[in-house]
């Protein structure tokens, strides 16, 4: 039996232990281009460094005024590195979770994080071979499978399926499709163009070509799940409850919801312009109760709809609450967020996902937050063996298994 002076310990060892199957990132192996400005598999030093919340970060050190975006924008990705890295890391002390999760990566690497030039850091990546630096990464991160997110309306991404690429055992697919939902005109049009009989309107023919395409598809990538990145507004949608979710609950296959991203609000920032906002749980609760057949993992941006969506999970076996999502991806929100779920729902939730874009990343998103959810554990364990409870550290091991690989495997099974 363990004792309460031995849980930080227990808790530390069991969590780094356990292999991570990571549901949620924006990842691609090697055979999608490593290289140029067409390749999806970003990864290294000035991918690391030019990371939109960095770009974003860069720009509150000096403001779009003394460095005009045009000009930022105008960079090489290099120069752009060389410039966050001596506003956010030389010039200042990187406090940031993501100028920390940088510190981190480089010092996992075995690479010195407090250089004033990245010269000889940026020779070192250059050294590395794509294919064994995934294995590289994987193994520092202990994650034993990634989850990619497939665009199919990506044009460079859909070219590159429809070419033919070899399946990689370390990345599995899920098909992503935001246009068919938030703006079936221009989706229809795409399709059309693609060679389905769609119209307009969502008839019959319309609702059964839609189909034919999501299932051609979720055969091409091999989907897990289907996904969805949502605007705070949304509510559901006669092609949603036609078309997509009938295709899921046919496929057995659940669908994620990721909701709460207000796009572009500064466009100057390109790919650090959206932001978040307060979202509806009944639309997901009225889903789950309507279509009692279909899985739903949700996630949500805003802080204030985390409770809202924990207690609606107590009511419906159907919904998944899952990670901290973008501006929650902080220690200290998953932190709060983690204990307020483990308090409502125990065990029956997904923690965290990385949702990394940069292969690197998954170095730091997982060592943080294995340590944040350490903390929250250590503290709720030993609130239990105040209670009486007597803890063993095999059921510490049980629970590291579920949180971080098992209860996202064991709902996509249903």
């Amino acid at each position: 039996m363990i004792q309460a002076h031995e849980l930080p310990a227990v808790v530390t060892r069991v969590l780094a232990a356990q292999p991570i199957v990571d549901m949620h990132t924006h990842l691609y192996p090697p055979s999608f281009g490593s290289s140029g400005p067409d390749g999806l598999m970003l990864w290294g030093l000035d991918e690391l460094v030019t990371y939109h919340y960095l770009v974003a970060e860069v720009f509150r050190a000096v403001p779009a005024p003394k460095f005009p975006y045009a000009q930022f924008w105008a960079m090489t990705k290099s120069e752009q590195a060389d410039h966050i890295w001596k506003q956010l890391f030389v010039d200042r002390t990187p406090l940031s979770e993501a100028c920390r999760g940088v510190v981190t990566t480089l010092s996992k690497l075995g690479l010195d994080p407090g250089v004033k030039s990245l010269t000889s850091h940026r020779q070192w990546f250059r050294e590395r071979d794509p294919n064994e630096y995934v294995d590289r990464v994987m193994e520092l991160a202990n994650v034993e499978s990634i989850t990619m997110t497939n665009a199919v309306f990506d044009d460079n991404e859909r070219a590159r399926w429809l070419a033919g690429i070899a399946p990689d055992p370390r990345f599995r697919g899920v098909l992503r499709f935001d246009p068919l939902i938030l703006d079936w005109p221009t989706a229809g049009k795409k399709l059309a163009a693609w060679g389905y009989d769609v119209e307009s309107e969502l008839t019959d023919k319309t609702i059964a070509e839609v189909k034919r395409f999501l299932n051609e598809w979720c055969d091409r990538v091999q989907a897990i799940y289907c996904a969805i990145s949502l605007p705070p507004e949304f509510r559901a949608s006669e092609i949603l409850e036609k078309v997509v979710l009938p295709v899921c609950e046919e496929r057995n296959i659940p669908f994620a919801m990721m909701i709460g991203s207000r796009r572009g609000v500064n466009p100057e920032l390109r790919d650090a312009a959206d932001t978040g906002g307060l979202a509806s749980v009944e639309a997901v609760t009225s889903l789950c109760q309507r279509f009692p057949n279909n899985r739903f993992f949700v996630t949500m941006l805003a802080r204030e709809n985390q409770h809202e969506l924990a207690v609606a999970a107590r009511k419906f076996g159907n919904l998944m609450p899952f990670g901290c999502w973008w501006f929650l991806n902080n220690p200290s929100l998953i932190d709060e967020i983690t204990r307020m779920r483990i308090e409502l729902l125990g065990t029956s939730m997904i923690p965290q996902h990385s949702d990394a874009r940069v292969l690197d990343q998954l170095i730091y998103k997982w060592d943080h937050s294995r340590t944040a959810i350490g903390r929250v554990l250590t503290e709720k364990y030993a609130d239990l063996l105040a209670a009486g409870w007597r803890l063993t550290e095999a059921e510490i091991e049980r629970d590291a298994a579920q949180f971080l690989k098992g209860n996202f495997l064991e709902f996509l099974r249903g």
